[in-house]
């Protein structure tokens, strides 16, 4: 049977997904493109947020982000900043480290941080949009 008339042996769900050797390689790309128009988009409402509170009181700003919207849009844009930051970074470690320890630290520091950061940011939004 030549190549031409040959059917992979792939589920259609594996050849949809994309999935190489690595498992990751599509699904990052995907993902990042993915949070990258969310980035675009809730950030012309973080935009406008900032906008809107230029010259206000530390009372009003309180008010502003304590706002349930308000709140849940720099959330969003909170978590799809930091998935996006860290497969970004992740490939370019990827990319650039090639001693493998180096690289698996780097990458497990890449996730800690990321983490630390979103979680951080979500606290005190979720601190000031509760009013405490």
């Amino acid at each position: 049977m030549s190549n031409s008339t040959h059917t992979p042996m792939r589920t259609p769900l594996g050849r949809v997904r994309g999935l190489g050797s690595a498992r990751s390689g599509t699904e990052h790309f995907f993902v990042q493109r993915v949070t990258a128009l969310a980035n675009l988009i809730l950030a012309i409402a973080f935009v406008w947020i900032v906008i809107r509170l230029a010259g206000a009181s530390y009372a009003e700003a309180r008010a502003v982000i304590g706002h349930p919207l308000v709140a849940v849009i720099l959330l969003l844009m909170l978590l799809s900043v930091s998935i996006h930051m860290r497969i970004g970074m992740q490939v370019v470690i990827e990319d650039y480290i090639h001693k493998e320890s180096t690289k698996v630290l780097l990458i497990i520091a890449n996730t800690f941080f990321t983490t630390v950061v979103a979680l951080a940011g979500a606290f005190a939004i979720i601190k000031i949009s509760v009013g405490g």
